[in-house]
């Protein structure tokens, strides 16, 4: 509650921030997209219509993997004892972010890994990652969504899929160094994973979760901003003992 009362302070006006909201989330429906071996999105309907006394109504039902869409990836997922969903602090999910741009590079190359070249890099425009800060990589992916061979680099479904995926993600050396030399909040990106399609352990995962640090998969809408000067709010549905779950993550632009 301290963070949020901090962060609508830094904004003038009467009581609302200035600014542009941009919407970092994909809605869900029939075409999100899911882990080949994870379950989709399904609504159903328990009731659509007039009731015999009168008034419309509708209801329904949704059925839903934790881990597809828009979603959080809180350290238990990977790193037994760490936090779960309901568990993770408000402040980590909640503050100034920055967006690190990698797409020049990632378009070229499938299976591109963010290096921590890379954030050395945004550091040489910009400054040292400042502490505390929820750090937002674009691998220019979002631009292929919802078409699951271009975004995942397969359309197929099931185990066999896995050994198919192609898409960048970050490097395990950048997430040691992230955690040893920089004191970040969270991460996220416009991929399905942390780590690129290819990786078979799961590396990346495992070193930031190990540090209690969330991740943000399939981040929309990385393209409307700018690398610096913004603030982003995180919040993913609160399940109790979740290793994840639907999130919806909005970014403030001044």
């Amino acid at each position: 509650m301290l963070c949020t009362l901090l962060i609508f302070g830094l904004f003038a006006g009467e009581g609302l921030p200035a600014g542009t909201w941009v919407d970092l989330t994909y809605a869900y429906g029939k075409d999100t997209i899911y882990w080949p071996t994870a379950g989709g999105f399904k609504l159903i309907s328990d009731f659509k219509g007039h009731t015999d006394k009168g008034y419309y109504y509708e209801a329904n039902t949704f059925t839903s993997a934790e881990h597809g869409g828009t979603h959080l990836d809180a350290p238990i997922h990977f790193a037994e004892g760490k936090n779960t969903a309901d568990e993770i602090p408000l402040d980590q999910l909640i503050g100034p972010a920055v967006v690190v741009d990698v797409s020049h590079k990632a378009l070229k190359n499938r299976d591109y890994q963010v290096s921590a070249a890379d954030f050395k890099a945004w550091e040489a425009r910009h400054g040292r990652l400042p502490d505390q800060i929820i750090v937002l990589v674009r691998t220019g992916y979002g631009k292929y969504w919802p078409d699951r061979k271009q975004y995942l680099g397969t359309d197929r479904l099931g185990p066999e899929a896995v050994a198919e995926l192609h898409f960048p993600g970050l490097h395990p050396d950048a997430a040691k160094w992230l955690t040893a030399n920089r004191k970040i909040k969270a991460i996220g990106l416009d991929t399905p994973s942390i780590d690129y399609g290819q990786s078979t352990h799961f590396e990346s995962h495992c070193i930031l979760f190990e540090a209690n640090i969330p991740a943000f998969e399939n981040v929309a809408n990385l393209d409307k901003l700018p690398e610096k000067g913004i603030h982003v709010w995180a919040l993913p549905m609160k399940i109790k003992g979740g290793s994840g779950g639907p999130l919806r993550i909005i970014a403030l632009v001044p």
